[in-house]
């Protein structure tokens, strides 16, 4: 819980420059993203934002429409989606990172250098460590096989109809 209300809290710092813009954070880690690289597969671009698939896909959706991002085809299997940052998600995030990066500034300075530099390291390390426990699934977010479930299912019994006779 503690990691949620830390996350919490930096994030509200976040929010009122997101929504000045009109772009959630989700969407804006999407944009930072695909910013730093000319192109990402949709399941790369969903492990490079932490996002499940069925929820990146929505964003996806708003960011083409609102022309953000551009999508194409892998040209190597044609049923493959390549995304792409466009020039006006481009100026988007030339508009919006000197006032993220303020607010890191302003976190930075009332916590700390040094102490924001051990937290990340120890966050790196916390990451590692529970990875080495639980590995990471490539699966996750993604439907049980068929014939397999994650839970069990209750078993609700059949009303039988009476016979007349």
């Amino acid at each position: 819980m503690s990691l949620l209300r830390a996350r919490e809290a930096v994030m509200r710092c976040f929010r009122p420059s997101l929504r000045q813009y009109e772009i959630t954070e989700q969407q804006w880690r999407v944009l930072r993203a695909l910013n730093s690289v000319p192109s990402l597969e949709v399941t790369d671009l969903a492990r490079a934002t932490f996002l499940l698939a069925p929820s990146l896909s929505r964003i996806l959706v708003d960011l083409e429409a609102r022309h953000l991002i551009t999508r194409g085809a892998d040209q190597r299997d044609l049923r493959r989606a390549i995304i792409s940052i466009s020039p006006a998600g481009a100026s988007l995030i030339e508009t919006v990172t000197p006032v993220s990066e303020a607010i890191y500034r302003d976190i930075t300075s009332r916590f700390g250098d040094e102490k924001l530099a051990t937290l990340q390291a120890l966050l790196r390390e916390l990451e590692d460590v529970a990875s080495a426990v639980a590995p990471h699934d490539e699966s996750a977010g993604k439907p049980p096989p068929p014939g397999e479930t994650t839970r069990k299912k209750r078993r609700i019994p059949l009303k039988r109809k009476r016979s007349a006779t």
